[in-house]
């Protein structure tokens, strides 16, 4: 069954100094670049997705500014597929789903940030186009989430949203089961 890897949206802005400063985004990064070498070594298909705000009103990932840089950790090589999205669905209103059919992809292993925004998004999605996910679940970062005066931390908030795609929507696996090829037992 063909793989590609799917990178979603490690950006500059999501780092010290951007805007929307993530917990655990170095180290997610650094695991997302095991995977990403280890794809590239193995030929599997990459593609990066770039978020860039264009809603009146944005204050992030603006258009031109250095936040919506792809991070150093995971930086395209020439002939790697960069999509643009503007929403948190890698889907909609972007060419990945004809992308991958084209390249008859069934299995997306996948990593990137804000885990319960854009990584829960698309993960369902894709699992509603019927492709196999794979969740690099500590190649993955988010941030601490308030709802009136309740505040959940964001290691909360990371293992919530992991838990519930694990099993219907995805399998969770760490960045070492992937790279063991663990998973596969």
């Amino acid at each position: 069954m063909k793989k590609a890897l799917l990178i979603i949206d490690i950006q500059n802005e999501y780092f010290a100094g951007g805007r929307k400063t993530l917990a655990g985004a170095e180290a997610a990064s650094e695991n997302a670049k095991l995977v990403l070498e280890n794809c590239r070594r193995e030929g599997i298909p990459v593609i990066h997705i770039q978020h860039i705000n264009n809603r009146e009103g944005a204050t992030s990932f603006l258009p031109e500014s250095a936040g919506i840089d792809i991070h150093k950790n995971v930086k395209p090589l020439e002939g790697e597929k960069v999509i643009i999205k503007h929403w948190p669905n890698s889907f909609r209103e972007t060419g990945l789903l004809e992308y991958l059919q084209s390249l008859e992809i069934r299995e997306l292993i996948i990593c990137g940030m804000m885990t319960h925004i854009c990584i829960d998004t698309t993960v369902r999605v894709a699992n509603d186009f019927k492709f196999i996910n794979l969740l690099i679940g500590d190649a993955c970062a988010t941030l601490d989430l308030q709802i009136k005066d309740k505040k959940t931390d964001a290691e909360d908030v990371q293992n919530a949203f992991l838990a519930a795609l694990n099993g219907s929507f995805a399998t969770v696996v760490t960045t070492g089961e992937y790279l063991n090829k663990e998973y596969l037992n």
